[in-house]
């Protein structure tokens, strides 16, 4: 196991520094609880083309929910989660000022679910260089269930990518995986230049994940202007031939339709 580093540790700045990710401890039994009850909750809602956007993958179980995006509006437990207090203060202490959401997404995972490419998060984010993302695990994430696997001290450029914006092949094979086990309530945080991926989930244990991305305040407050702009370019134009969830064609998960 990666170890961990208590919630608001300012010494978890000096190894996210070095790394480019770091694990952090986050929530506690009750507090699992009740975040798995808001994503049962946003889990369950209907489908919409005007608020919240829900991604569903073709799984041999047959059709099932791999991603929900730009739900804190409309759900005031999650947003309170992403935008005050322990969660927060921590994105402000690994960038170093003041923090703001810049997008939030859950990646579901459900058993048989898809994993996803080797890639980095800065080509699929644009207006900001300064940001960072976070895995909060909901379920435990281990190498069974498709945990993340991350690149440590590989985040000071964007890396050579592929004709969907993963990472290329020859690099890849080149680079030193490390596997990032996840307790439920845990946070790994990352770099959106930290190299990472997943794997699929091979088991029978739902394996689901927020993932908010934070920007420096400097850089304004871009989240409303981010999702326009994903919405506009993914209608015009898609990303390899796989479920897109993206602007980079990471997702592995096979199309419904």
């Amino acid at each position: 196991m990666i170890a961990s580093f208590a919630a608001g540790d300012p010494t978890a700045k000096t190894f996210f520094d070095r790394h480019g990710w770091v694990l952090v401890d986050t929530l506690d039994t009750s507090e699992v609880e009740r975040l798995r009850a808001w994503v049962d909750d946003v889990a369950s809602w209907p489908a919409t083309d005007d608020r919240w956007l829900h991604y569903r993958e073709l799984t041999d179980d047959g059709p099932k929910l791999c991603r929900t995006e730009n739900f804190t509006p409309f759900h005031a437990g999650l947003r309170s989660l992403l935008t005050e207090g322990s969660v927060m203060e921590m994105a402000a202490i690994l960038l170093g000022e003041e923090a703001r959401l810049y997008k939030e997404k859950i990646n579901y995972k459900l058993a048989g679910g898809a994993g996803y490419a080797p890639h980095q998060d800065a080509p699929a984010y644009p207006f900001i260089d300064a940001h960072i993302s976070c895995m909060i695990a909901v379920d435990d994430a281990d190498a069974e269930n498709g945990c993340l696997e991350v690149v440590g001290e590989c985040f000071d450029r964007v890396l050579p990518m592929n004709e969907v914006g993963c990472i290329e092949d020859s690099v890849v094979t080149s680079l030193v995986w490390t596997s990032a086990p996840v307790r439920s309530g845990q946070t790994l945080w990352f770099h959106s230049r930290t190299p990472h991926r997943s794997g699929p989930n091979r088991t029978k244990r739902d394996r689901r994940a927020l993932y908010p991305t934070y920007n420096a305040l400097s850089e304004g407050d871009l989240r409303d202007e981010y999702y326009r702009t994903k919405l506009a370019l993914m209608a015009e134009r898609s990303v390899g031939k796989n479920v897109q969830v993206s602007l980079i064609g990471d997702f592995q998960g096979r199309p419904v339709d």
